[in-house]
């Protein structure tokens, strides 16, 4: 595929000069660390991942969160981190923290829509919002806010822990032509994109990282999305499944630092404000990180590896089911319907401005 096709049939790029700014409070906070009222207090916390142990970009970009927490803190906040299985199970560090048996975890929000369905939103939605506008929503448009809310029923306290850019729509063994041949198929696929698909004819299953790509090579699943190129290289999909597809299911997922809020509230106000700046330099680091590595990624599949998008007739289905996935969804939950307003009242404010923007710049740079 030709460089210019591919950057058209792209999610919107997303800006990072924003993001940026948000290792600034944390440069602020090292200056400062000579007035810091917890020397000599150390604070131990227990943060259980449900990535392998250093997996590149996101459990890496956990290690560091960790080792930005203790150095701005001049050591007086120490984050033991434990990647998946060693305390916790991958799918289990949600309750594990409500319950206070650990003190944080890290992961994505969309594994928890069995416990109240409006936590897909704050993950991010298909054909939705950017990773940029995500954050932005949540900062500024109330997301935050309401995300809160609702995990202090779970007696969480969540942050913004990352967000991996647009995402790939996956792997799959045979090629998608129509809508007709997602019939059947058994394809690993979390959140509201997994709602959707299921709707379309596929049976999603939800696996944790470890578990895909023996899962794919065995024919228990017959297709896998993931995240993009830099880490689905890594996990080995294109010897098992050549047809890669353009992605429209999470254009900016989210994922999150979140705290017992027992615990969070016991944190003095200097080490709740270290891992609050310390979160926003994680989320900025991931995004560029992930941006500048899928495009190293790309040009290193091999080349049985096939690009392709999905057919007409499936796009334009899946956009109706959508809707009608968040037509019942709001009809039975309250949260949710609270957060998809919130959501669309951004995304119609947004909107108008992103078109003449970044929109048209896209266009006119293409």
């Amino acid at each position: 595929m030709k460089r210019r096709d591919f950057i058209k049939k792209s999610t919107i790029v997303t800006s990072v000069a924003g993001l940026s700014a948000f290792s600034l409070g944390c440069r602020r906070a090292e200056d400062e660390k000579n007035i810091n009222v917890n020397r000599g207090k150390v604070v131990k916390l227990k943060l259980a991942t449900s990535w392998p142990a250093h997996f590149p970009i996101m459990g890496t970009g956990v290690d560091n969160f960790a080792d930005r927490c203790r150095e701005i803190s001049g050591g007086t906040l120490d984050i033991t981190v434990y990647p998946k299985n060693i305390l916790v199970p991958a799918l289990e560090v949600f309750d594990t923290t409500s319950n206070a048996q650990i003190d944080a975890f890290h992961s994505g929000i969309y594994y928890w829509k069995g416990k109240n369905s409006a936590f897909s939103i704050f993950g991010g939605m298909p054909l939705g919002l950017t990773s940029e506008e995500m954050i932005t929503w949540m900062k500024f448009g109330g997301g935050l806010e309401l995300w809160r809310e609702m995990y202090a029923k779970f007696n969480l306290y969540p942050l913004i822990g990352g967000t991996t850019g647009p995402q790939m729509g996956g792997w799959f063994k045979k090629e998608i032509n129509s809508l007709e041949d997602l019939k059947g198929l058994k394809m690993r696929i979390p959140g509201l994109g997994g709602e959707v698909m299921k709707r379309l004819g596929v049976n999603p299953i939800l696996l944790p990282a470890g578990e895909i790509y023996t899962s794919l090579e065995r024919g228990t699943i017959d297709a896998t999305e993931w995240v993009g190129p830099a880490l689905d290289s890594m996990m080995g999909f294109a010897k098992v499944a050549p047809y890669y597809y353009t992605g429209w299911h999470e254009p900016g997922s989210i994922l999150e630092i979140t705290m017992n809020l027992t615990k969070w509230n016991t944190l003095s106000k200097e080490h709740q404000a270290i891992i609050q700046c310390a979160t926003d330099e994680m989320t900025s680091n991931m995004l560029q990180e992930f941006r500048y590595k899928n495009a190293l990624a790309l040009q290193e599949l091999p080349s049985s590896v096939q690009i392709k998008t999905f057919p007409d007739d499936m796009m334009k289905k899946a956009k109706e089911v959508l809707q009608d996935v968040l037509e019942e969804e709001s009809s039975k939950n309250s949260d949710f319907k609270r957060a998809l307003d919130s959501y669309n009242n951004f995304y119609v404010l947004n909107k108008k401005y992103d078109d003449i923007s970044t929109k048209n710049f896209l266009e006119i740079r293409s």
